[in-house]
């Protein structure tokens, strides 16, 4: 039996394009700058994206953390979301890396108020404050949701009115633009830099993206080596990401509906409570409403061949990818009603 598996995204295995890609690619030594299968994927995600730049770097928590460190300066601050990734799973990295305070300001499911981030913005020039050197957006958010265009504008506006770069964790950028059915560079119009995984719904099996400014980008790229990031001839791994730059983010939308789909069988089971507005991209997030038994209900998913992360604090997620079909969704719903049975 097929083993279905919704821990995450990044579980996903390259596809046989990708495969033939890798064994076919073209290399280099990058960190020389002339590995050309790099070259093709950096400078395609950079028009893709919006941007003058691209660097290709081993995760997407690396190319968040190389933007930090490539925007402030030790003793900077960085205005954050409380819930956003930077802040939850990223092993507090802007304080041991950069050496900076990440400045959280109240998250609502992920969205951030423009007004609130403008007043916690300080300049540095009372000698007993740090200077805000940068302000970190998420989109699509880690909870699932997509952030409003017209709110990614107005921080956008507050930012440069107040002169301070806006950097985008934009992991699951590309299923935010689906769900949002624009161009990406609708959102990316609006951040000073991006990143995006090419290993989350996307299925390369490895690497994410930098995008910003040419000289951001001649910035990281000198600082991506000195957090050991400097790679060879890494155009085996940058040729299944040109796939799925250029083809695995053209049917997200089919992951979105399957999310979808499987909510709405979860929602029809006794003991679950879901918001199904809020399955917005490949997420389905439910809670119990009575006690159940977690060993019973992994046990069930575990005898029907399908792996999940165990509920935590009260909540269970569950996300669909390439790997996921339509009818692999009945047996999931099915384990999992057998395991809260009473």
């Amino acid at each position: 039996m097929k083993i279905l598996d919704l821990r995450s995204d990044t579980v996903t295995h390259p596809t046989a394009a990708m495969r033939t890609a890798m064994a076919e690619a073209i290399v280099g030594d990058d960190v020389y700058g002339d590995d050309p299968t790099v070259i093709a994927l950096e400078t395609a995600a950079a028009e893709r994206l919006g941007k003058e730049a691209a660097l290709f770097v081993p995760t997407g928590t690396f190319g968040n953390q190389l933007a930090i460190l490539s925007y402030c300066q030790p003793g900077d601050e960085v205005i954050v979301g409380d819930d956003s990734h930077i802040v939850w799973h990223e092993v507090g990295g802007a304080a041991l890396i950069s050496g900076v305070q990440l400045r959280t300001i109240d998250s609502d499911l992920g969205t951030m108020n423009a007004e609130k981030i403008r007043k916690k913005i300080r300049h540095g020039v009372d000698i007993h404050e740090p200077k805000t050197a940068l302000i970190c957006v998420e989109n699509a958010h880690s909870n699932g949701r997509v952030i409003a265009l017209e709110t990614m504008q107005q921080i956008w506006q507050v930012a440069q009115a107040e002169g301070v770069p806006v950097h985008l964790d934009g992991a699951r950028v590309f299923n935010a633009a689906s769900t949002l059915q624009v161009d990406v560079k609708t959102i990316t119009q609006y951040c000073d830099s991006v990143m995006c995984c090419l290993s989350k719904g996307l299925a390369a099996p490895v690497g994410s993206i930098l995008a910003g400014s040419h000289a951001l980008i001649a910035k990281a790229r000198k600082k991506r080596k000195l957090l050991g990031g400097g790679m060879r001839q890494v155009g085996v791994l940058a040729a299944p990401g040109l796939l799925a730059l250029n083809e695995m983010t053209t049917r997200l939308a089919d992951d979105h509906r399957h999310a979808q789909l499987l909510a709405a069988q979860l929602a029809k089971i006794d003991g679950i409570v879901i918001d199904l507005d809020s399955v917005q991209i490949n997420m389905v997030w439910f809670n119990f409403s009575r006690e159940i038994d977690v060993d019973k209900l992994m046990q069930s998913l575990a005898n029907a061949n399908i792996k999940a992360n165990p509920p935590e604090h009260g909540a269970m997620r569950l996300v669909t990818h390439w790997q996921i079909e339509e009818t692999d969704l009945a047996r999931v719903s099915q384990a999992i009603e057998a395991g809260i049975a009473r």
